[in-house]
């Protein structure tokens, strides 16, 4: 269908595309066929000449407008056979004695002209199958051998003259493709005039309900005063929910993992270099802790009782061996570690250290051999 030549209607220039459909071609154009309307109106004042230029019957020719063609774009069926002589092609009507005679089936025919109330249109057989060119339609209609002599028969009876077309017409593409391929048709092209009826009448439709909308809005403040407060409203809803999304986002980033790998609790950072015997010597995370204050008296007490014991049995050495690798010191108990007989009243400073080094297990025999 794609291959068949086919004019849709501009203005009143039905006969064109009647005989370009017919052709299959861009062969007229509408100065093409007013020039053959202006041969036809010369030969015509002609031949009433011959009787006289002076006669009523002439001067009333001459008052007369053009029979071949008007300012419309219509044309005569004098114009559309002398286009159609240049191919050496000729109309016969269908109601004449030639065509009776010569016809038996309107199947056997090469292609019709039909024309009712000013328009054209041309009916003709491409391949093996009949088309309706009628520049009114959107696109080419198919008719079947069958619907081929109902359709003439309904255009006459509307009022259409009906010519066939005697001659050869010119070889064209549409012939050649559709004579190896038919042409399927499953719907029946539409009028022209329904489709654009049909796009203002949508066009319309949206038109006024756009036009409806806005004029509801002014004549009803309160409405469109709700439509208002709901815009804002749905954009504050927006601008709360960007920004719930960026706190979410931010509180994700400072909780993080990478965030807060360095954040570890202060309890559990000890010094793995640190041996248990010495536990003074933890990280300086933890806080020290300032010893208890002791008595003078009762330290003066200790190391009295202790020298007592030395003198009781004077085989003990006042150090002992120093101890093997991998082997712990002796540790005594508390009550073998007492205080010397006399210890600086003047520096108070000093006692709390004395005291402090007293009480480490480990190092007996060094600590009692500094106080001494």
């Amino acid at each position: 269908m794609e291959s068949i030549f086919h004019e849709k209607q501009e203005g009143s220039l039905c006969a064109q595309h009647c005989l370009n459909a017919l052709l299959q071609g861009e062969y007229f154009t509408a100065v093409d066929l007013a020039s053959f309307a202006q041969q036809l109106d010369e030969a015509e004042r002609e031949r009433m000449a011959e009787g006289g230029t002076t006669t009523a019957e002439y001067q009333h020719f001459l008052q007369q407008p053009s029979s071949n063609m008007d300012d419309s774009g219509f044309f005569s069926i004098q114009v559309i056979s002398r286009a159609l002589e240049v191919w050496c092609l000729r109309l016969v009507p269908v109601t004449s004695q030639e065509y009776l005679e010569t016809s038996e089936h309107p199947t056997q025919e090469q292609a019709f002209i039909c024309n009712f109330r000013e328009h054209w249109l041309s009916i003709r057989k491409l391949g093996y199958q009949w088309f309706n060119l009628n520049s009114l339609l959107i696109g080419p209609e198919l008719i079947s051998d069958t619907y081929l002599s109902l359709f003439l028969a309904q255009l006459q009876q509307e009022g259409y003259s009906i010519y066939s077309v005697r001659g050869t017409l010119p070889e064209c593409e549409a012939d050649g493709i559709l004579r190896i391929s038919p042409a399927v048709q499953l719907e029946r092209p539409k009028l022209i005039s329904e489709v654009n009826k049909q796009r203002e009448k949508d066009e319309g439709r949206s038109s006024d309900a756009s036009t409806g909308e806005q004029s509801s809005q002014e004549d009803d403040p309160e409405l469109a005063e709700a439509l208002r407060i709901s815009r804002q409203e749905n954009e504050l809803d927006d601008k709360s929910l960007q920004e719930a999304l960026r706190l979410s986002m931010q509180g994700y980033l400072e909780n993080s993992p990478h965030q807060g790998q360095d954040l570890m609790p202060e309890s559990s950072v000890v010094s793995s270099s640190v041996p248990p015997s010495h536990p003074t010597q933890q990280t300086t995370s933890h806080p020290t802790k300032e010893p208890d204050p002791v008595d003078l008296d009762e330290l003066r007490q200790r190391r009295q009782a202790f020298f007592e014991r030395q003198q009781t049995n004077p085989a003990s050495p006042d150090k002992g061996p120093p101890a093997e690798p991998g082997q712990d010191r002796p540790h005594p108990v508390e009550n073998d570690v007492s205080p010397v007989d006399s210890l600086p009243d003047e520096d108070s400073s000093r006692e709390e250290p004395a005291l402090h080094i007293c009480i480490q297990p480990s190092d007996t025999y060094l600590q009692l051999n500094l106080l001494s």
